[in-house]
């Protein structure tokens, strides 16, 4: 520090502080929301703060001054954390995959009610209902499902909506080509997201598949928007959220805790791969994206940031074959559909 001028001691100190914010980042899934909820933000913004610590490294290297050590550690440790922003994958879609009595196909969509402000409302249907022709998945795994303006589905005879949709036409539900011999509401209290489960069989196996909609964060996805919102309210109703993801985390692990099957977890989860809700759901399962993935895997978008929020996690008995992001914008997410094996 003694060898930096003015205005390097200043960088230095900005630069200490986002690699502090980045180090904290890090931590947080393994520490509950409910400790300090405004800090949870954090796990948001990872891929921004690891942006900005890039550029610190870059800045000190022209200069070739040592303090891009600073951030290029943090930066380092990104690599060695289990935690993927960016995979460079082979290519292989769905379709290149031969299909086998072993395999079980799973898509994953929140279908944000069927409304788009950017297409007719039939044209929403009609697009849905081509890309899941194409797709041809086992099972389908929608969030903020509703009966109006959904596509008809014959090929999937077998479908589970949960203990409420009657009530409130929304929420998660479950398309089966496989007949469900069991299935369940987890009933998240105050709240309209939810969990639910099925029980399907496949050949000898039973095996359970959780459809998960965490608690939303209710964020319009533009940073205009969030600059025009009052900072102190916006960490208090972020950090509710994250506690309520909290509360919602722990009712499925006791949950899943109980159930002796095979099983694949697939939802919303409102939250990163540096969440404590994440961090948490996933437990030893594998993530489909980190095995067979491609890019970014973004599966939202805020502003012009690509976050992956929506996730398949089979268990570690399930061979991943093959993971796909559909580029197709017929709701605020994106679908992703995993190829798995037994």
């Amino acid at each position: 520090m003694r060898n930096l001028g003015l205005l390097n001691k200043l960088v230095f100190f900005l630069n200490s502080l986002f690699a502090f914010f980045l180090l904290v980042g890090y931590v947080l899934p393994y520490f509950p929301p409910r400790i300090f909820p405004p800090a949870s933000v954090l796990t948001l913004i990872i891929p921004v703060l690891l942006a900005i610590n890039l550029g610190f490294v870059i800045y000190w290297l022209i200069q070739f001054k040592r303090q891009f050590l600073l951030s290029a550690i943090l930066i380092g440790i990104s690599f060695f954390n289990g935690k993927t922003l960016y995979r460079f994958g082979d290519g292989i879609l769905p379709q290149d995959v031969s299909k086998s009595e072993n395999q079980i196909r799973v898509l994953s969509y929140n279908v944000h009610v069927f409304r788009n402000e950017d297409y007719q409302n039939d044209e929403v249907t009609s697009g849905i209902a081509k890309l899941i022709e194409s797709a041809q998945p086992d099972i389908i795994c929608f969030q903020e499902y509703s009966k109006y303006g959904a596509p008809r589905l014959a090929d999937y005879p077998h479908v589970y909506l949960g203990s409420t949709a009657k009530a409130v036409n929304y929420g998660p539900a479950v398309f089966s080509k496989y007949k469900i011999i069991n299935s369940g509401s987890l009933d998240f209290e105050s709240t309209f997201n939810n969990g639910i489960f099925v029980d399907i069989v496949k050949n000898k196996d039973t095996l359970r598949i959780y459809n998960l909609h965490m608690q939303s964060l209710a964020l319009t996805p533009r940073f205009d928007a969030l600059e025009e919102e009052n900072t102190k309210y916006l960490l208090g109703r972020l950090g509710t959220a994250f506690k309520k993801q909290q509360e919602q985390t722990g009712l499925f692990l006791k949950h899943q805790a109980a159930c002796g099957y095979k099983k694949i977890v697939t939802g919303d989860f409102n939250n990163t791969v540096y969440s404590y809700t994440y961090n948490k759901i996933r437990g030893t399962k594998k993530d489909a994206f980190e095995e067979q993935g491609s890019g970014f895997g973004r599966t939202f978008i805020f502003d012009i940031i690509p976050m992956r929020i929506d996730f398949i996690l089979p268990d570690r008995e399930f061979e991943v074959e093959v993971f796909k992001n559909f580029d197709v914008d017929y709701s605020d997410h994106y679908p992703i559909e995993a190829v798995l094996s037994l």
